[in-house]
């Protein structure tokens, strides 16, 4: 049985600095070039939000809101995790999740259609 005391030694073996060091010297440059490929789609779709958002007379202090619900509705479509009839369910969670947090629903469910072109999924 690993005990508690294998399962130290063991996580302080792999996060030594030289470790750590050299995994994060083969990782940065793909990450850094992911970033910039990601990066102008990103930033259109924050200013699509914000653009909703606006249309729909929301306070800006409220934006960050409407903008995290963006943020992961772009991750799941981006990422192509998710299409069709179970990003369009995923969609709807999310939508009761940042409605449960206090977005407005309709505000919600216009990011949606209109900056994912996400509809509503269909009833079971």
């Amino acid at each position: 049985m690993i005990g508690p005391t294998f399962r130290m030694d063991a996580y302080a073996a792999k996060v030594t600095q030289p470790r750590l060091l050299a995994d994060l010297t083969v990782l940065v440059p793909n990450m850094a070039q992911r970033f910039a490929a990601v990066t102008p789609a990103l930033c259109t779709m924050e200013l699509a939000v914000k653009q909703v958002c606006d249309t729909a007379g929301v306070p800006t202090i409220l934006y960050p809101s409407y903008l995290n619900f963006g943020r992961e509705l772009f991750k799941k479509q981006s990422r192509q995790e998710f299409s069709g009839e179970s990003l369009a369910q995923i969609a709807a969670v999310m939508l009761a999740k940042w409605t449960a947090r206090g977005c407005t629903q309709a505000v919600l469910q216009d990011i949606r259609n209109t900056v994912f072109g996400i509809t509503a999924p269909s009833a079971p």
